[in-house]
């Protein structure tokens, strides 16, 4: 089973597909969809939608497991995000089962706190999946951070 983590954004969009072979877990791929601040937002949005389209055609995930959104201050940004978000959730549509995911859920598994910074997911997710180096940029550290939190609740995967 392959799974897509998919972290919201609107400047960036994180991803990581993990595969999961009877218990075992294995980083497949990750990286990032950037779009340019100079960009209007209806143009992000469609780089958002292509890409992530492309991804999909390629990747062939049988889940997309998407983060929830969790936003404490800026109003302006959690709109925007939540408009990138539901750009990424119509786009996976038909591509294989969608799943969310809350911030918190993926920091209580990945990093057995739901108060973990960045550098402790990207160094829980580097050795979780015994990658030679920690996901860099942090977007794509979550994605995979995602992906494989719904793959050890779906599979009872081993760590």
């Amino acid at each position: 089973m392959r799974i897509l983590g998919i972290d919201p954004g609107i400047a960036i969009v994180g991803w990581g597909l993990v595969e999961v072979s009877g218990r075992t877990l294995r980083c497949i791929d990750y990286g990032t969809i950037k779009t340019s601040k100079e960009s209007l937002k209806d143009e992000r949005l469609k780089t958002i939608a292509f890409s992530l389209n492309l991804l999909l055609e390629k990747m062939k995930p049988d889940v997309i497991a998407v983060e929830q959104l969790f936003f404490a201050k800026n109003r302006k940004t959690a709109i925007t995000v939540a408009e990138a978000r539901g750009v990424i959730l119509a786009t996976s549509s038909g591509w294989g089962e969608l799943t969310e995911i809350t911030p918190l859920q993926v920091k209580q598994f990945i990093a057995f706190s739901g108060r973990a910074n960045k550098l402790k997911v990207g160094q829980m997710v580097q050795k979780i999946l015994k990658l030679k180096e920690m996901p860099r940029p942090d977007d794509a550290a979550d994605a995979l951070a995602i992906a494989s939190c719904v793959a050890f609740y779906r599979n009872k995967i081993r760590l």
